[in-house]
């Protein structure tokens, strides 16, 4: 039998490639072209992709607008890398990004360009509320995910891959995030929110604390790699209030969330709220590697070369950006998102009404998780059974047999999460959901089967 393309890129890879890849070893392909929401493999092979870079590609796969752009910025002979030299590029980038923003943060806003992932945007916002505040210790958020290198990992709630990494950054301390479904006062519900908030307030006024005055508190308004949680929006308002009062820099992470990913072109905007800071990357550089922080001018106390990096003037990525920008605002992609998120979300619930391994679907707009559970084991105070890893792992493998690219999140990887590009059809929603639920269903019958 002649061996697969697939399998011989895959065979290649795995001989050449570091032991820290992750997505080939549960993604057997090599992607050969893509188009929109759809992806096709080496073998010819086509499937859906609710991966999409992470969320990145918002307008999903050469998407027209995004393609000229760059193929204008190829034809007119322009720089193709400036450092923080500006450019019309450049220029029509910033503009266009802080068109997006609301007003009370773009008319006194300052961005700083960063190197190309979205967690050096971060270890830039935590330089920069140290540098502003003088101070040292960090509030970040258990569940919460912001990047992989040493500053960001030190926020990280997963301790997993901390636990190999010694003399991660010092003075940081994760407060607990509130969750109807895995509440961590064992609550649930508004009283859980309530609490958890009354806790943060606790915390950030008591001189018996063991925490000194912070230099900031970093944030996901929908917590992304946790497993699809957002935050209630009266529990956000709480967390403005108090930092705000007690002029501690709020540092909302938004590359994930940002540029209308959850029903809002921020996710900030559902608790009608304006932070400090905002950390950016995937959609905002049109698929292109590309972060920036954005922030409120009187934190702007950098001297020249504070911070650096040297691919921070990519001036295809800014064209990309500035493209895909202009068009999710011109075609309010941000109320096509909540609608399409809604459709999915409804079909994600039929799931759950027909699979007790289902335990909980959540989410906003099209950043959306369904928990998988193991309903063997004894539930915990709220109900609620304990996730189920191995399941939600077989439940993704038949996924993808059926031509649906999914990736898994959340605690114990057992979230099945769904965030394909906002240029969703009502009519891919409907055949994402319709291969999602017969996968769980094989999926439940082959556990039964075994057990």
């Amino acid at each position: 039998m002649t061996r697969s393309e697939n399998a011989r890129l895959l065979s290649q890879q795995a001989r050449r490639e570091s032991n820290a890849r992750t997505y080939p070893r549960h993604l057997p392909i090599a992607i050969r072209r893509a188009n929109g929401v759809e992806i096709e493999d080496a073998d010819g092979n086509v499937y859906y992709d609710c991966l999409a870079g992470a969320g990145t590609l918002t307008l999903g796969h050469n998407h027209p607008v995004v393609v000229q752009a760059i193929e204008q910025l190829l034809d007119a002979e322009a720089p193709l890398h400036t450092l923080d030299i500006t450019t019309p590029t450049k220029e029509r980038f910033v503009d266009a990004l802080f068109d997006s923003l609301p007003d009370e943060l773009s008319e006194s806003a300052r961005v700083q360009f960063c190197s190309p992932a979205g967690t050096d945007a971060i270890e830039a916002a935590l330089k920069l509320v140290k540098t502003a505040t003088r101070n040292r210790s960090l509030l970040a958020f258990q569940g919460g995910y912001h990047g992989m290198t040493h500053g960001a990992l030190s926020l990280m709630g997963n301790t997993d891959p901390k636990e190999s990494v010694p003399g991660t950054m010092p003075d940081v301390h994760h407060l607990p995030f509130p969750s109807d479904y895995r509440c961590p006062f064992g609550i649930g519900g508004e009283s859980g929110h309530r609490t958890a908030s009354r806790y943060v307030e606790h915390v950030l006024s008591d001189p018996e604390s063991g925490i000194v005055d912070p230099a900031g508190m970093v944030l996901e308004l929908v917590q992304g790699e946790g497993g699809a949680i957002p935050a209630p929006d009266d529990w956000t308002r709480e967390i403005r209030r108090m930092t705000r009062e007690r002029d501690i820099p709020l540092v909302v992470d938004e590359i994930q969330t940002g540029l209308g990913r959850t029903g809002e072109l921020y996710a900030f905007e559902h608790a009608d709220i304006v932070p400090d800071v905002v950390t950016l990357s995937k959609a905002v550089g049109g698929g292109l590697p590309l972060s920036v922080v954005v922030y409120k001018e009187e934190l702007d106390v950098w001297e020249p070369g504070a911070h650096a990096g040297t691919f921070r003037g990519d001036q295809l990525a800014m064209a990309a950006g500035r493209a895909t920008i202009e068009y999710v605002l011109e075609n309010d992609l941000a109320s096509h998102a909540e609608t399409m998120g809604d459709r999915l979300r409804n079909h994600l619930e039929e799931t759950q009404a027909t699979f007790d391994c289902v335990g909980d679907v959540r989410g906003r707009g099209l950043m959306l998780g369904a928990e998988i559970v193991d309903t063997s084991a004894e539930p915990d105070d709220l109900g609620n059974h304990p996730t189920h890893a191995d399941l939600a792992s077989e439940i993704r493998a038949e996924c993808f047999e059926r031509g649906l690219i999914v990736e898994l999140g959340g605690r114990d990887s057992s979230t099945v999460r769904f965030l394909p590009p906002l240029i969703v059809t009502k009519d891919d929603v409907d055949a994402i959901a319709d291969r999602f639920y017969d996968a769980v269903g094989t999926a439940v019958r082959r556990e039964a089967t075994a057990a």
